[in-house]
């Protein structure tokens, strides 16, 4: 079996290179738009842009082997220039889609996200049919539900292609630990403390509870999609719910109430300043986003995680103390600490290029 990925690279698709590295019989194409310096012999690696104009002719050579397209290619950052995450995200994913159609590809697996979800609750767990608007504020949720839309015409229009999605929670892992802090914390992310693994103060609202689950197992979840025969959609996270009191307990914490409204206010000045990279949009997406059950991947995949999400979450923690990091461009080390306070100063975060 043929399987490529798009964005190979970063965190979800390192994971998944290493899970398929120890599958008999499957021979794994990787793209990405920058290779990593050291590549696995057993993998075939292509560099693409998938937002570049021309993506679809360079990708449909590429796919016309493969039996499974797996596409993880996404941009996070840099949040302050929001043409350039369109062009990635959703001109890109539908580069990719126009690409699979035309070399003819019989299954498309596609990386979505809890994002995908329009509000809902916090103490109940939504399915897989549960509304798919996103939250507005979040460009990352709109662009998660227009890919969607995309895909729900492709699969009305392409009645023989397999189509699924995959809708995990926050996707944590150790060698992860220099992106996510890169990504979400930026130059002020205080990694001394975390060596400890303690975090002072940590802010508390009652729809502070999310979902979190290990990279390792959403590789699990992928190989099972990859060898079976399942349409759909498919949620994928690990227990407990990640609160604050669960994290206060575990970081030795205390935690602090704060409004929505100051959370967000807090996020958007900070942002505005380019003090770290995390809009509003994300806060809004943290207090919104539903809880999600995951009996579908349970009964039909027979997944069940190995990792809990507590235990997900010390693995992150102490990645970012240790900057934890691959050579994998997404992954790799950050700059010197001078250098990236210069970034700073200059209003600019550094390290906030393409993730894939």
């Amino acid at each position: 079996m043929r399987v490529v990925i798009v964005g190979a690279s970063g965190n979800a698709g390192t994971a998944l290179l290493r899970r398929l590295r120890t599958e008999p019989g499957i021979e794994a194409v990787g793209i990405c738009r920058r290779l990593p310096e050291q590549t696995d012999p057993g993998v075939e690696w292509h560099s693409v842009d998938v937002g570049h104009d021309s993506a679809t002719e360079l990708l449909t050579p590429i796919f016309e082997t493969a039996d499974a397209v797996v596409n993880l290619a996404w941009q996070i950052q840099p949040s302050h220039d929001q043409r350039r995450l369109y062009r990635t995200n959703v001109l890109g994913s539908r580069a990719i889609f126009r690409a699979v159609l035309r070399a003819g590809v019989p299954s498309l697996v596609q990386a979505s996200s809890v994002g995908v979800y329009s509000p809902g609750p916090k103490h109940a767990f939504v399915t897989e049919d549960w509304r798919r608007t996103g939250v507005l504020e979040s460009s990352y949720s709109r662009h998660k539900a227009l890919v969607e839309r995309m895909l729900d015409e492709i699969e009305s229009d392409h009645p023989t292609l397999r189509v699924v999605r995959v809708r995990p929670g926050l996707i944590f892992q150790r060698d992860a630990g220099t992106e996510i802090g890169r990504y979400f914390a930026g130059p002020l992310l205080p990694a001394r403390l975390l060596r400890f693994g303690w975090i002072p103060l940590l802010p508390a609202h009652p729809n502070l509870r999310m979902q979190a689950v290990h990279a390792d197992d959403v590789a699990e979840a992928y190989l099972s999609i990859i060898s079976s025969d399942v349409h759909g959609a498919f949620n994928l996270a690990a227990g407990p719910v990640l609160d604050p009191d669960s994290a206060a307990r575990a970081f030795r914490s205390l935690p602090v109430p704060v409004p929505g409204v100051a959370l967000e206010g807090a996020a958007a000045l900070s942002w505005w300043l380019r003090l770290q990279p995390v809009d509003r949009g994300w806060v809004r997406l943290a207090l919104k986003a539903p809880l999600m059950s995951c009996d579908r991947a349970a009964s039909e995949l027979g997944w069940r995680p190995r990792i809990d999400a507590l235990s997900a979450l010390r693995e992150l923690v102490a990645g970012l103390a240790g900057r934890a990091h691959t050579e994998s461009p997404p992954l790799r080390a950050d700059p010197d600490l001078p250098g990236r306070m210069g970034g700073l100063l200059r209003g600019r975060l550094p390290g906030t290029g393409n993730p894939y």
